[in-house]
């Protein structure tokens, strides 16, 4: 599941995290209207879609070696500059599978307004996912159930049924999107990307990625190093780990989470737990084990059990945004009663599925890019074994993430080596890490920048996953000094505890 909860899944969390506490969350910004011009002079065709925001078609090749072969179209929407304009600053939230079309409708939320004022903030759906060109694999239906899948099997049995249900999921997207299957890659988007950065009239890039933005960040980066103007890669991944390397550190960083946040649930006078963080922790450990054999009590009303798989999805998803987690010890106090409701709640937040019971594509294209990026094993057992291995270090979440890979060893198209990711020659690229990020470790962020050949290290020592617009003013500043005024702050720079 690496990197899978995004910044769109996090305004999602704070509206339901709102609705619990009766604060408010502010409206969308809206803006004027401007115009840019396509690759060779012809014009997107901007048309108003609502709220001052413009929305527009990009096509580009399917086949980035074929540049006048097939082409497909990627959704993009703009909210133009309010003040003196520098250009535009294009956003990715992450999955991969995260719309950026929905994420810049978030504008408000997603840059500050001083950067609102300088640039057009402009969003796209990458190939394959929401509205360009979208993968799909399986129905809705086959969706609940494969989400619902035992990523944490327990015998023979049960692993053989995860097989088969990894197997379903990869037959699905070969059948349904198999000619789009070899061309989902971050590479390929890192080109689409160029595309437009030409289309909307910048010569030199500005862009803002968190969580898996940062990787196709980055790798446009070593792409067209003389390409860039700014790029902010908050909440990095680090490109030179192996796939099972990265889901162990993954883990690993859901654990630290974990604890801070059963640290500050016991200083709580709502909190369900008492004693220590370890004991806290036992109980967490045996009520999904409850959850593996006797389903909690779902009151959403329709017919999904929840089981252990969205027990621990629901347990997951909170961690990513410190403003979430009175809303994790409401659901993990009701989940000790045997009700699962909010954690199925917060689940469905974690995978995009709606309250009519569809999905949005994130599920599916979240895999279908990490299956072609890296390459997987092909042999199951070596999910076992790494499943076994990550435990050790995250006992809790070792074994669910690391099975969360298995499509990949069946996966239809081959996939292709990551390489060596440097950017030589590129200006100073910005590359921000949370001290207890629960899904881009902090490790991770300071192997990119020291990897980056530009790259430079700011620091901040907080919870939740990504720093900008979490509320650490010092990450605000230093970010946008860096986007306006190419301001770049000291490479190591920490910002403080929030509090």
């Amino acid at each position: 599941m690496r990197s899978r909860v995004t910044a769109a899944v996090l305004a999602a969390v704070a509206l339901f995290a709102s609705a619990c506490t009766g604060t408010d969350v502010p409206a969308d910004a809206s803006g004027g209207t401007g115009a840019g011009r396509g690759v060779a002079g012809a014009a997107l065709g901007w048309h108003e879609c609502e709220d001052g925001f413009e929305c527009a078609k990009l096509a580009v090749p399917l086949d980035h070696s074929k540049p006048d072969g097939e082409k497909i179209e990627l959704s993009v929407i703009r909210l133009p500059a309010s003040g003196k304009r520098i250009g535009s600053i294009l956003l990715n939230p992450g999955g991969p599978g995260a719309s950026g079309v929905q994420y810049a409708r978030s504008a408000r939320t997603a840059v500050s307004e001083a950067v609102r004022e300088r640039f057009d903030v402009v969003g796209f759906d990458p190939r394959g996912v929401g509205e360009s060109a979208p993968v799909r694999c399986l129905s809705s239906g086959e969706l609940d159930t494969f989400v619902g899948l035992d990523n944490s099997p327990d015998s023979p049995g049960e692993v053989t049924v995860l097989e088969e249900g990894a197997q379903r999921f990869a037959a699905g997207c070969e059948t349904r999107s198999g000619r789009l299957l070899p061309y989902v890659g971050t590479a390929d988007a890192a080109r689409d990307m160029d595309l437009l950065r030409a289309a909307v009239g910048d010569s030199h890039l500005t862009y803002l990625g968190k969580s898996y933005g940062t990787q196709l960040g980055a790798v446009y980066a070593d792409l067209f190093p003389d390409r860039v103007r700014a790029l902010v890669l908050d909440g990095a991944v680090d490109p030179s780990l192996g796939p099972l390397e990265l889901n162990t550190a993954q883990a690993r960083g859901f654990e630290v989470a974990l604890d801070a946040f059963l640290e500050n649930c016991l200083a709580a006078t709502d909190c369900p737990f008492e004693g220590s963080v370890a004991s806290a922790r036992a109980e967490i450990t045996a009520l999904l084990r409850r959850a593996d054999t006797a389903s909690l009590t779902n009151r959403t009303g329709d017919d999904r059990t929840v089981t252990e798989a969205w027990a621990m999805l629901g347990v997951i998803t909170p961690l990513y945004d410190r403003q979430a987690w009175p809303v994790l010890r409401q659901a993990l106090a009701q989940a000790l009663k045997g009700d699962g409701t909010v954690l199925l709640r917060m689940a469905d937040l974690l995978v995009d599925r709606g309250e009519d019971g569809e999905y949005t594509n994130q599920t599916e294209s979240n895999l279908a890019v990490n299956c072609v990026d890296s390459i997987y094993p092909r042999d199951p057992a070596a999910y076992a074994k790494a499943a076994e291995q990550a435990a050790k270090v995250a006992p809790l979440f070792g074994a669910y993430v690391m099975w969360s890979s298995l499509p990949c060893a069946y996966w239809p198209v081959k996939a292709g080596a990551r390489e060596k990711i440097d950017a030589p020659g590129a200006p100073p690229i910005m590359v921000v890490g949370t001290r207890r990020d629960p899904a881009t470790p902090y490790q991770w962020s300071e192997a990119l920048a020291s990897q980056l050949s530009s790259g430079v290290l700011v620091g901040f020592d907080g919870d939740g996953h990504t720093a900008y617009l979490t509320g650490s003013a010092c990450v605000d500043r230093l970010v946008d000094d860096y986007l306006i005024d190419l301001t770049v702050p000291a490479d190591g720079t920490q910002c403080p505890k929030i509090g």
